[in-house]
């Protein structure tokens, strides 16, 4: 059962996002880790999500407006906090937003079209760190609130997958504790009807 496929998945970790650094992926890169991204279940062929590419002065830019927001909902922020906001999308180098786009189809529920937009978030992961760089997934606060999601140029209706933090990592991701598989899964006994 030797593969290179299946040792390398058995390994992912995902990276601290504050160690992602430059270089970011190239252009071709992307469109490589975008392209392997959309190579995932999509009942209907209704591609439902899209990306949104987050790099250079924008991650700044977006970090205002978030700092600003979260000062409307929170109050004054200590420097601390509010650092944490102006940074949000500039401690890496690239981030990828994963966005759920609904489509009308009566065949197929909304919740079905969200996963697959999760499919394409994994893949995304996947085919960064295959290509050598680090990654981390998260949402985080920004991402339950309409006017964070306006920021970060979602449409009204559309919703956040995740964002895909992408840089060179060159030290090594901590090994968390992972689930007991053997825990996880059982065989099917039933109930049976009469």
């Amino acid at each position: 059962m030797a593969s290179p496929v299946v040792d390398f998945l058995l390994t992912r970790k995902s990276a601290p996002i504050t160690e992602l650094k430059e270089p970011a992926p190239s252009d071709e890169e992307i469109r490589t880790m975008l392209t392997i991204a959309s190579r995932v279940p999509d009942h209907g062929r209704l591609a439902p999500w899209r990306f949104i590419l987050y790099r250079g002065q924008a991650r700044e830019a977006i970090g205002e407006k978030l700092a600003d927001l979260a000062e409307k909902r929170e109050g004054p922020l200590p420097e601390a906090r509010r650092q944490q906001e102006l940074t949000r999308f500039s401690r890496a180098p690239l981030v990828i937003g994963v966005v759920s786009v609904p489509r009308e189809n009566p065949k197929i529920p909304q919740w079905e079209m969200f996963l697959s937009g999760a499919a394409a978030a994994m893949n995304l992961v996947h085919a960064a760190n295959a290509l050598g760089y680090g990654t981390n997934w998260i949402t985080n606060w920004y991402s339950d609130t309409e006017e964070g999601r306006r920021i970060l140029g979602l449409a009204p209706e559309e919703r956040v997958v995740g964002f895909v933090h992408i840089g060179t990592f060159e030290g090594e991701a901590f090994e968390r504790p992972r689930p007991e598989v053997e825990l996880l899964y059982r065989d099917y006994s039933g109930p049976w009807e009469s």
